[in-house]
């Protein structure tokens, strides 16, 4: 059998480093010094990749991204290149024309800074597509911009309640404007076209390749389940595996229904016993509560300008009962959880399951001081977006305002956590942001805005946000790789390079660990999954 011997420049293991890595078979057959390597397997024949100086580390793991929903918005009315109110109406403009037989428009991927509080309104939406519904969420999809003929068809009026859990956001004068927070989509997703599984297919093989490209070989889906007008992947995801064509390592997140209660665990057991191979389903998926830009996110106390203290999508009671349950099934829970209150029910309701699973916190905008000890001490993982660390204006303007100064110096304790013993995983949420790993990365270590991003032209972009949360280099890494695969139940697998191990494998275009690399601008050159190239990147 001939093997690779990857030779010729830093081999990062994820513990250390090393000068040369053997794979024999799929897997990782000795790493270490060049002689020690071949000496080990002295009767195997290798084809030598000479990494000429770049740097080769395991598979990065993705712990918390969309994959469909962002490969859908990519095929579709893609609003997440774009950046103002004049060129996200183009677009919708123009895609409704080049799509005249489409019964309504859908896609996304609006941000909110590009509008006066953070509020699109219907009355544009009408000026470029009148007689057709238009649903767009937004990049974080807690809320849809709707146009008239959507409303209309939801049956939506000015007087129409807000639901549970959601709202209808209204102007001065009382009049829907089109913006549907959380629960408030439901009023219009029933009523969207169904996605076919042709469409699911095609959108999870788009995401894979786009995610190989860089460098992720593997990811936690953070909702297998119908959500915000998407359907259910869970059988995208089983017929990927089972027709071979699955390559990466996939754990699914499986969405808890907020509005039901703990019967729905042994239906959730029993879609896990169907997933095997490639595709895992070990991890449950809670919303704890929303975003802060619509004053959704659970806070400890309120919002300054009388918006309130935000919502809990489960009762704290019920929440604490639910995941005891949980992790007595097996299940570790993946949470969402924004702001002080949300993340604060959740550790209590771990505090109280025994803490037995891999349970893990994702997003943590703004952690109460108190709380962030307790990461290390229950043995929750906390699961960062590295990218939204920053002064940036969506942040600046829709958030900090209103949490004020001293919960403004809460936001992403990242660094805290890490000195007080937590464990960091690390995702993207794409399509909320890009996934580009290296991105986040960039953020992790320098709390500042990447070079050429969409925010880079905010005027304290460059100002690092909170630098006592920074980490190191390693620390950021060791989360997009060993953390990010403990979480995923895949870490006796892969995530870091050690003999027996898969060999789950990234040459990168340059050294990260050189001192001046930009790593906003890192590559992936050569992507292994089981030793087997799945992306050569074109240069």
């Amino acid at each position: 059998m001939t093997g690779i011997l990857f030779v010729g420049g830093p081999i990062w293991t994820g513990n250390g480093s090393a000068e040369a890595l053997a794979v024999v078979g799929g897997r990782i057959a000795a790493v270490g010094d060049r002689g020690a390597a071949l000496d080990a397997l002295a009767d195997a024949r290798f084809d030598v990749v000479d990494l000429g100086g770049r740097a080769l580390i395991p598979g990065l793991h993705d712990a918390h991204v969309h994959p469909v929903s962002g490969a859908l918005e990519r095929l579709r009315c893609d609003l997440s290149h774009l950046h103002d109110r004049a060129q996200y109406l183009a677009a919708i403009r123009d895609y409704a024309d080049r799509h005249p037989g489409r019964e309504w428009v859908t896609g996304g991927g609006w941000s909110m800074s590009a509008f006066p509080g953070g509020l699109p309104h219907r009355d544009d939406l009408d000026a470029v597509v009148a007689g057709r519904p238009v649903f767009l969420p937004n990049r974080d999809h807690h809320s849809a911009w709707v146009n008239g003929a959507a409303l209309q068809r939801a049956g939506i009026t000015d007087t129409t309640a807000d639901p549970p859990s959601g709202r209808i956001e209204r102007d001065h004068d009382g009049r829907a404007t089109g913006v549907l927070h959380e629960a408030a989509m439901d009023l219009v997703t029933p009523l969207l076209p169904d996605d076919t599984a042709e469409d699911y297919e095609q959108a999870l093989r788009e995401a894979q390749r786009y995610l190989f490209s860089l460098g992720i070989t593997g990811w936690q889906d953070a909702i297998v389940g119908a959500y915000a007008g998407s359907r259910d992947q869970f059988g995208t995801y089983l017929a990927a595996d089972r027709g071979g064509w699955l390559k990466a390592r996939v754990t699914g997140a499986l969405w808890w229904e907020r509005d039901r209660g703990a019967e729905q665990i042994a239906e959730l057991a029993e879609k896990r016993g169907q997933a095997t191979g490639r595709f895992r389903a070990t991890a449950v998926k809670i919303m704890q509560d929303g975003v802060a830009e619509n004053f959704t996110a659970a806070m400890l106390d309120p919002y300054l300008g009388g918006h309130g203290c935000g919502t809990s999508n489960v009762d704290p009671a019920e929440l604490r009962q639910h995941v005891a349950a949980l992790d007595a099934a097996g299940f570790g829970v993946h949470f969402h959880a924004i702001g002080d209150r949300a993340v604060r029910e959740c550790l209590d309701a771990v505090q109280a399951s025994g803490r037995t699973r891999r349970h893990h916190i994702a997003h943590l905008q703004v952690v109460h001081p108190d709380d962030v000890p307790r990461f290390g001490a229950l043995g929750v993982t906390a699961n960062i977006q590295a990218l939204w660390a920053t002064h940036h204006e969506q942040n600046d303007t829709l958030c900090v305002p209103f949490f004020g100064p001293e919960r403004a110096g809460w936001q992403y304790p990242f660094g805290a956590i890490a000195r007080t013993g937590g464990r960091l995983a690390a995702g993207s949420d794409w399509p909320v942001t890009t996934p580009d790993p290296w991105q986040a990365i960039h953020v992790a270590v320098h709390r500042t805005e990447p070079a050429g991003s969409a925010e880079s032209g905010w005027p304290t972009a460059h100002v690092p946000m909170l630098p006592e949360q920074a980490l190191s280099l390693v620390q950021a890494l060791q989360a997009y790789t060993s953390g990010s695969c403990f979480v995923s139940g895949v870490d006796d697998v892969t995530g870091t390079l050690t003999a027996g191990l898969a060999a789950d494998l990234v040459v990168l275009d340059r050294d990260p660990f050189a001192d001046g690399t930009p790593l906003y601008d890192v590559r992936a050159d050569l992507v292994f999954v089981d030793g087997e190239p799945v992306h050569e990147r074109e240069t």
